[in-house]
């Protein structure tokens, strides 16, 4: 399949992480902008200080950019992978790509804990089990922002 072909499929209208609002509020909260990309607070956290990095342009593919544009991508990546473990402390970050629906690319930042939920396992995508207060979001992303 073309990037056009791609991105008829999956138009930008309906992309959480391109038009923001309540498409992204179901089930994101942005924390800023990075180099190429935006920080996105999943709303299910199961999993502390569960994020999303979302490229900054509606493509679905790592091939849809260019080398410099995927290094730049993946350099964002790192540095929210560093403020979640300076902030969460997790043993483990696991790292998910998908998007067959929502055909932008996205990466999952999923800090897992020994002690708890789904230790050990793959990370469900949104297990629907714990959703936070306003203030208790706030706090998180104010904790993630002091160590970007």
């Amino acid at each position: 399949m073309t990037l056009e072909e791609r991105q008829k499929a999956a138009p930008r209208e309906a992309c959480g992480y391109c038009m923001g609002g309540e498409l992204l509020g179901a089930f994101g909260i942005k924390i800023c902008d990075l180099s190429v990309s935006q920080l996105i607070l999943f709303k299910e956290q199961s999993h502390p200080g569960r994020c999303i990095v979302a490229y900054k342009d509606h493509v679905s593919e790592i091939t849809d950019i260019t080398e410099a544009e995927r290094n730049a991508f993946f350099a964002d990546v790192h540095r929210a992978a560093k403020a979640i473990h300076a902030a969460f402390h997790p043993e483990k970050l696991n790292y998910g790509a998908y998007g067959d629906t929502g055909c932008h690319l996205h990466m999952h930042l999923v800090p897992k804990y020994k002690d708890g939920f789904e230790w050990g396992g793959v990370f469900a995508m949104n297990p629907g089990k714990v959703f936070l207060s306003d203030g208790e979001y706030a706090d998180m992303i104010e904790k993630i922002k002091a160590e970007l």
